[in-house]
């Protein structure tokens, strides 16, 4: 009967997943009523979770616990069943410019990030999507002024760089946030435009503290993989170098640091790198910095074990954090392997929250931004603690980075061997 009870609740936010329509019709509430005239300590709510009494506990957890997992329990609570709340609160109001054809499947998944977060913190609200056909000045403009006409002051905008300066140029008197753009990539000075890209060159900056040379730099034609090739040599070679140098001074300290940098272009339809890899005595004992998406990634890190290139390490940017890279490369391939990764702060409740949707927001830095940017918005609205913790410079989110390494099983922590040999 509990499991029916619960299937009976979880229906109809499946529904609402698949069909990525705000429907105006509520989701059924459920409410608690405390019975018990005694009070009921830490002690005693621990003995209803052991005993699976989870409405008994639930009773008397109508406001936040000081127990960390007994509160985390009560609000996974919250969000699984849809508890009602007896406390009355003004609707919290979010607009979503999605261009759909741009972004493919993110614009289902933020959608469904965005959703997750607004259920489990229990606060009544209205999410509402305004797909627009392309990211010119014109469609964005219309999307906006008609979302400042339904009366939505608080925006999610996962565009692309051409979106990102468009608004820009439009520069609209409302909260827009950008989970997909790095303020370092715009010129817009607005204080309404907030930015929660992660950082690429940051990413880079450290992952380049373990390089050594020849730095060997594989890359895509996307646009970001060009972007981080060329910034990747030019930070490695002036490592260093006082920038107030002249030109030839610079070069000169250039030859005589004896750093080398090479780079390879991988075509999309690539499957085989004898030709750039085969007793190629230029890249041998060098890192590897590789800036491709995960199935060409794999493909590469297997290669540089068939022709025996004797990597020092293997580096790569937010790219590559994926569980894949577990399942896709041998660990022989990838145990040199160093990672940056900034989706530094999880919080159970809202992955559990997502999971519901068949989201991801562990290893989907786009999810990730989208949900601390909805996590911004409803701290602004609502005046609440905010659930990540990150902080906010110039209008851009600073995401902690950590370096990991892809172990057998998982990612752990990575250990520099390079530093210590320095010392």
């Amino acid at each position: 009967m509990k499991k029916l009870y619960l299937l009976t609740l979880i229906f109809p936010i499946v529904i609402f997943a698949q069909s990525y329509l705000i429907s105006n019709i509520p989701l059924p509430k459920t409410y608690i009523q405390n019975l018990d005239p005694y009070p009921c300590t830490e002690r005693c709510m621990q003995e209803y979770l052991d005993n699976e009494m989870i409405f008994s506990f639930l009773s008397h957890a109508d406001a936040k616990l000081e127990n960390k997992e007994q509160d985390e329990v009560r609000m996974m609570s919250i969000s699984i069943l849809n508890l009602g709340s007896s406390v009355l609160t003004d609707k919290l109001r979010i607009a979503l410019l999605l261009p759909y054809k741009v972004i493919g499947r993110y614009a289902s998944s933020t959608t469904n990030a965005s959703f997750a977060y607004l259920i489990a913190k229990n606060h009544s609200f209205e999410l509402k999507s305004y797909k627009i056909e392309s990211e010119s000045i014109e469609d964005i403009k219309n999307a906006l002024l008609k979302i400042s006409k339904d009366g939505f002051n608080y925006v999610i905008a996962p565009l692309t760089q051409k979106g990102a300066d468009a608004v820009g140029e439009i520069n609209p008197d409302m909260n827009i946030f950008f989970p997909t753009i790095n303020k370092k990539d715009v010129t817009s000075t607005s204080s309404y435009l907030v930015y929660g890209g992660i950082d690429y060159h940051a990413q880079s900056d450290l992952l380049l503290k373990e390089a050594v040379s020849p730095l060997v730099i594989f890359y895509d034609k996307s646009s970001i993989g060009k972007k981080l090739s060329l910034y990747e040599e030019a930070q490695f070679m002036n490592a260093g170098i006082d920038q107030n140098l002249s030109a030839e001074e610079k070069d000169a300290l250039i030859l005589d640091s004896n750093k080398t940098v090479v780079k390879f272009s991988i075509p999309k339809r690539t499957t085989n790198l004898e030709k750039e890899l085969f007793e190629n005595t230029n890249i041998v004992n060098g890192s590897f910095f590789i800036n491709t998406p995960i199935v060409k990634t794999g493909m590469i890190m297997s290669q540089l074990t068939l022709y025996d290139t004797n990597a020092t390490n293997v580096l790569s940017t937010q790219i590559n954090y994926d569980p894949l890279i577990l399942s896709m490369t041998q660990y022989e391939d990838r145990k040199n392997m160093i990672i940056a990764n900034s989706i530094t702060q999880n919080n159970n409740i809202l992955i559990e929250t997502n999971s519901l949707l068949s989201n991801d927001i562990v290893y989907d830095w786009i999810n990730y931004t989208t949900t601390v940017g909805v996590d911004y918005f409803f701290n602004l609205a609502t005046r609440e603690d905010r659930e990540y913790n990150i902080a906010i410079q110039d209008n851009q989110m600073i995401y902690p980075i950590e370096l990991l390494t892809p172990a057998k099983y998982r990612f752990i922590n990575h250990i520099s061997h390079i530093s210590n040999i320095e010392e």
